[in-house]
């Protein structure tokens, strides 16, 4: 696997360390995107410089998950937020009840919506703005 190939799963799936880490061995020239990750070594990074590269958040991470909050013995809302605070305080506006439980969920699980299937983490591309109700599940 390339440095590039690598480079991009960790924006893609959202791993800020390693996603900050990267950029900056890239800015510092230790290391180049056509080279194999084998050749990375992360001795090379100032660990200082790269706390504070993902402290300021440099490359611009907003991460979002997505939470199931049990309604009723068998109905869940699932809700894109920050966190799981973020999820009940949205859940608690909207709803005018606190959840029974609130869970955080992955985002790469697969469901079947219309004729195919989708994932949190491609559903989310549709939002603006969060939090927000990706839907809901009634277990039968």
């Amino acid at each position: 696997m390339l440095v590039k190939e690598l480079y991009l799963d960790s924006i893609r799936f959202e791993q800020s360390s390693l996603a900050h880490y990267i950029h900056h061995l890239l800015a510092e020239k230790k290391i180049s995107l056509e080279e194999n990750i084998t050749e990375l070594d992360f001795e090379q990074a100032n660990h200082k410089k790269v706390a504070e590269m993902i402290e300021n958040n440099v490359l611009g991470f907003h991460k979002i998950c997505i939470y199931s909050l049990k309604m009723k013995p068998k109905e869940f809302v699932f809700i894109f937020a920050k966190n799981e605070q973020e999820a009940i305080q949205f859940y608690k506006k909207t709803f005018h009840q606190q959840p029974m439980n609130c869970h955080e969920s992955l985002l790469d699980f697969e469901f079947t919506r219309g004729n195919g299937g989708i994932s949190f983490r491609e559903m989310r591309k549709e939002f603006e703005s969060f939090p927000a109700i990706a839907g809901y599940f009634k277990r039968l």
